[in-house]
């Protein structure tokens, strides 16, 4: 009977847990994103060097139909051929202008989006407290919360302390309802005592991100769709867990919280696809 209650109650908690696929099918998204982001800097790199040699054919093109001019007392207007050069190599760079606005501008909104999130963030959260960090990557924000502010140590409990700390969290996801949230736990290496429901760090890493999600929907009014749970064990260390002090910064909670801003991105694939053409 005993080894029957210890299965179900396994089998409650890994059905807790975010799917694998869905949970990789992000981490493949934020890649993508970012490949297509390099690959559009290296066309707009690409763009500005063309332009650059244009322009210097265009001074040689000029320079040549002056000394023709200043070489011939009768020639009073550039030669028929080298005006239409002239001509030609100015529109090439009227497009190539126009392109690399265009990538630009999708670039610059982009960036624009990602620093009023973290502005609104830092402001919401209070970035003057330690244990708590807001930083970009990838176009990506992430609040990392320590745990000695979320949980007592080896327990899943949410404490009255965290609640505070998690209703900033709350106003900000709250007033982007277009956002979601990844919320990760994250353990030391420390191995997990088994308790006969939760076998190991990954057990307790997912149990708290679940149990910091059911404060955000119950008590902090966040709706659910926005939430994804998340558990990473020990297996993604900010630092060595060689001392206790490091233990400690790699026991913590990632709430990552991922903007739609695909219209930005469009603009640039779209863009990436008209060159190839």
């Amino acid at each position: 009977m005993r080894k029957i209650v210890i299965a179900l109650s396994v089998l409650t908690l890994l059905t807790s847990c975010v799917s694998k696929k869905k949970y990789t099918d992000l981490e493949a998204k934020n890649k993508e994103t970012q490949d297509l982001l390099n690959t559009a800097t290296v066309k707009l790199n690409s763009c500005l060097e063309e332009k650059a040699g244009l322009a210097a054919t265009v001074e040689g093109l000029k320079e040549k139909n002056q000394l023709l001019i200043n070489t011939s007392k009768d020639m009073t207007v550039l030669t028929t051929k080298g005006a239409e050069n002239i001509e030609k190599a100015l529109e090439t760079i009227k497009e190539k202008d126009l392109k690399i606005s265009r990538m630009q501008d999708a670039l610059t909104k982009k960036d624009s989006v990602t620093l009023a999130l973290v502005t609104s963030l830092k402001s919401s959260v209070g970035i003057s407290d330690p244990d708590i960090e807001i930083n970009v990557e990838k176009g990506v924000v992430f609040i990392s919360i320590a745990d000695k502010l979320l949980f007592k140590s080896g327990s899943y409990e949410v404490t009255d302390k965290a609640k505070a700390v998690l209703a900033k969290v709350a106003k900000v996801v709250n007033d982007k309802p277009d956002f979601e949230c990844m919320v990760e736990g994250h353990t030391d290496n420390v191995p997990y005592r088994s308790n006969g429901i939760m076998l190991d760090n990954w057990d307790l890493s997912v149990k708290r991100s679940t149990s910091i999600i059911r404060v955000l929907t119950n008590d902090l009014g966040v709706k659910p769709a926005q939430l994804i749970a998340a558990g990473r064990s020990s297996y993604v260390p900010l630092v060595e867990n060689d001392t206790p002090d490091n233990r400690a910064k790699n026991r913590r909670t990632r709430i990552v919280v991922l903007p739609k801003i695909d219209q930005f991105y469009d603009m640039i694939e779209k863009e990436m696809k008209k060159q190839q053409q």
